[in-house]
Parts: C-alpha cells; structure tokens; sequence
C-alpha cells in the first residue's frame, strides 16, 4: 500500500500533524494580511484563527498522503476592500507562502541546534522524522503555492501584472482549474510537471528513511 502513497506508512503520523500545522498558519497568513490592508471577510466568516478545523479541507488532506502535496481551504478575500488594491492583493497571495518557508527555516534552525550538538544529547528519532516531514512539506507548499496557476498564490500574484484585456482571457480557466489539476496529478502527466519539482528538488525519500 505504501507504494502508492507519497510518503512510507510509518511516516502518516508526521505528516497529517505537520499539514495541519502548515495548513493552518498559511491560511492564517492570508487572513492576518487581508485584514491588515483593511478587508475583514476572513475575520467575519470564522477564518482569522488557528484553529485547524476551519481550515483543511479533507480531500486536499487526502492529496497531500497521496501525491506529495494538497490544499486547504480558500481563505476569502475581497479584494476590492484592501487598502492599496494592488500591493495588497500581491502581500495577502505571497503571504501563505511566505509563511511555510518562515516555518520550514524555524524548523530546520531547531534541527541544527540539536544535531549540531548544542542542544545536548541531540534529537531522538520521534523529533527527527517529524522535523524532517515539516521541513519537507512547508518547502512543497512554499514551491507548490508560488506556481502561477489558478487558484493558487502564484496566479493571484500573476495577474496584478497582466493587463487588463490579457486578465480577461485568462479568467474563464479559472473554473477548470481544479479539474486540471486532478488530472495532473492522478495520470502520468504528474511525472513530467509537478512530480520532478517535488520528489526530486524537495522531497528526498531516501532522507527521509535515513
């Protein structure tokens, strides 16, 4: 069973915690900035908080298990109330990103202060599987989110920058993005477009045995 899964069984544990994790904080990233550049829809529809339940959305749970990487739920935001449209539509995309790198760093700053020696006797196996896991899957979030396709944070940077008539070309794609993205990663085009990024650039296997 485990061959058809992203990571070893072993291994399910650590990555349904760290998902969790990384997926709560993106999205709070997103809702944090909204409202700091003035729209207050996140807040209003329970989703400023930090609490995971609001926001996984189970198939994207699922996703992840399976093919290395998934999603969670949209944040909502109204572009229209932000403060500086343009800037803060760009911050409140880049900020979910931004935050599983910031999450990945911290994470890899404690795996060094213990295996480097200072922290003592170093980390037992529990923490180094977890630690290696949170590292990888905030790293596939980072990369996985900043692809400029709809609807992921990269597309939402994109068109800030597209003229006017070009964005109105590219709009009708948006609602068969999530089919083309199940399609992507559920045939062999998976191995030609994102599978390299993230099995051979992010996520090691042979690291993570080790």
């Amino acid at each position: 069973m485990s061959n058809f899964l992203a990571y070893p069984l072993e291994m399910l544990p650590y990555v349904v915690v760290s998902i969790l994790i990384a997926f709560t904080i993106h999205e709070w990233a997103h809702a944090a900035t909204a409202l700091l550049f003035g729209d207050d829809t996140a807040k209003n529809e329970g989703r400023f908080s930090i609490n995971p339940l609001v926001h996984v959305d189970l198939i994207g749970l699922l996703m992840v298990v399976i093919v290395g990487f998934g999603w969670a739920k949209p944040t909502p935001v109204n572009r229209f109330k932000l403060k500086k449209r343009k800037l803060g539509s760009i911050l409140v995309s880049l900020a979910g990103p931004i935050s599983n790198l910031i999450l990945a760093f911290l994470a890899v700053g404690i795996f060094a202060y213990f295996i480097g020696g200072a922290g003592g006797d170093g980390l037992n196996t529990i923490w180094s599987n977890f630690l290696t896991i949170f590292i990888q899957l905030n790293l596939v979030l980072f990369i996985f989110n900043l692809i400029p396709f709809p609807p992921l944070d990269g597309y939402q940077v994109l068109v800030e920058f597209l003229p006017s008539r070009l964005r109105a070309k590219v709009q009708p794609v948006e609602q068969y993005a999530f089919l083309i993205f199940l399609i992507i990663a559920l045939t062999p085009l998976y191995s030609i477009t994102i599978g390299p990024t993230i099995y051979d650039v992010v996520l090691d296997r042979d690291f993570i045995l080790s």
